[in-house]
């Protein structure tokens, strides 16, 4: 397969790619992955649950175990009473760390101009005239 019909083949449905990219498209994926690597180290669910403000437990709980089946997050449980339990970035959730931290830098970066952008189209959208029926 050439180059150009690889590249094709990651807008069908049937490719594999595109179940990689559901993950990482979800928020609260990108938000768990991105504190995991800039904690750089294990966190404990309620330590990560106090970061991500506005997760629910029923989300947090989800999107953790998506992760974990994707191999993106290791889940570390340790005996003792009550069960502690870890959860930190394996190597492949390193490189896909990077690159929500990318999405989250460039989103702080240029919040202003895309709020900006959001404000001036939906002042054009109020003041457009409305057709009659």
């Amino acid at each position: 397969m050439d180059t150009k019909e690889e590249s094709t083949f990651t807008y069908r449905r049937d490719c594999p790619s595109r179940t990689v990219v559901e993950v990482l498209a979800n928020k609260w994926a990108l938000y768990v992955l991105a504190a995991l690597r800039r904690h750089d180290r294990p966190m404990r669910f309620n330590e990560l649950r106090r970061i991500l403000d506005g997760i629910t437990q029923k989300m947090l709980t989800q999107t953790l175990r998506a992760l974990e089946r994707d191999g993106l997050v290791s889940r570390t449980v340790y005996p003792t009473v009550p069960p502690k339990v870890e959860y930190g970035l394996t190597p492949l959730g390193v490189e896909a760390g990077r690159l929500t931290s990318a999405i989250a830098d460039w989103s702080l970066e240029h919040a202003r101009q895309i709020l900006v952008a959001r404000h001036d189209f939906d002042e054009r959208s109020a003041a457009d005239p409305v057709p009659v029926g």
